[in-house]
């Protein structure tokens, strides 16, 4: 006898409004506020956004009609409930084009897109794109190889790409090419120092406010702090 793998309810209108009706009575100004001030266009606490996500569970149906919204929290809730590896290459980047705000890109990214057997491809596809918020995301998905899986990367050509691009990029590509340039220096101790002498020429993020407790993001200090607890 064959067995079929029991399939997710399926999702209607009246799901996505009943969840759209739950996210706008979890709106708070105040949070919304602050959220708006980092680009974010939502005002969901997060702990109670996850809250909506773990009740519904996995539905894949439901996360697509969610994020075809347009709603921040409802995107963010999407990113929550979907099955990344139902997504095709060009839905996630057509989601990654169409991302609104940085934290539902950098779930987008996180939760979904790394779990994809679409990631390296994609990878490829955005490192160069003249866009800079989808080249930032090329940028992040380097930084988890050059930490996972560095085999076939030409890290010292990523450090030239650095330091020729990177002090006048914008935001949020100069954060991710940062994040690359400290993961080199953490990682690869053949060309530590100089990734740190990059940092130090550039002085990306020098000034950064850094809250007590926390890591600089400025490279040449991540870098001494991370390899300092490698022992």
């Amino acid at each position: 006898m064959t067995t079929q793998t029991p399939q997710p309810p399926r999702a209607d209108v009246a799901d996505v409004s009943d969840v759209l009706a739950e996210l706008a009575a979890l709106d708070d100004p105040k949070v919304r506020a602050i959220n708006e001030r980092h680009g974010d266009d939502h005002g969901v606490n997060l702990t109670a956004l996850r809250a909506v996500a773990k009740r519904l569970k996995t539905n894949h149906e439901l996360a697509q009609h969610l994020w075809a919204t347009g709603d921040g929290a409802a995107r963010l809730v999407a990113l929550l409930i979907a099955r990344p590896k139902l997504f095709g290459a060009d839905e996630l980047d057509a989601m990654l084009r169409e991302a609104n705000g940085p934290k539902v890109h950098y779930w987008l990214i996180n939760y979904v897109v790394k779990k994809s057997a679409h990631k390296e491809a994609l990878r490829q596809r955005w490192f160069d794109d003249p866009d800079p918020a989808v080249a930032s995301a090329g940028w992040e998905l380097t930084t988890e190889r050059v930490h996972k899986n560095p085999e076939g990367l030409d890290l010292p050509g990523l450090l030239d790409l650095i330091e020729q691009q990177m002090k006048d990029a914008p935001d949020p590509l100069q954060w991710a090419m940062n994040e690359t340039l400290a993961q080199i220096g953490i990682h690869h101790p053949a060309l530590r120092a100089r990734a740190i002498g990059i940092g130090e020429r550039l002085e990306v993020l020098k000034d950064y406010p850094t809250a007590p407790n926390c890591t600089s993001p400025f490279a040449p200090t991540w870098i001494a702090e991370m390899v300092s607890r490698q022992g």
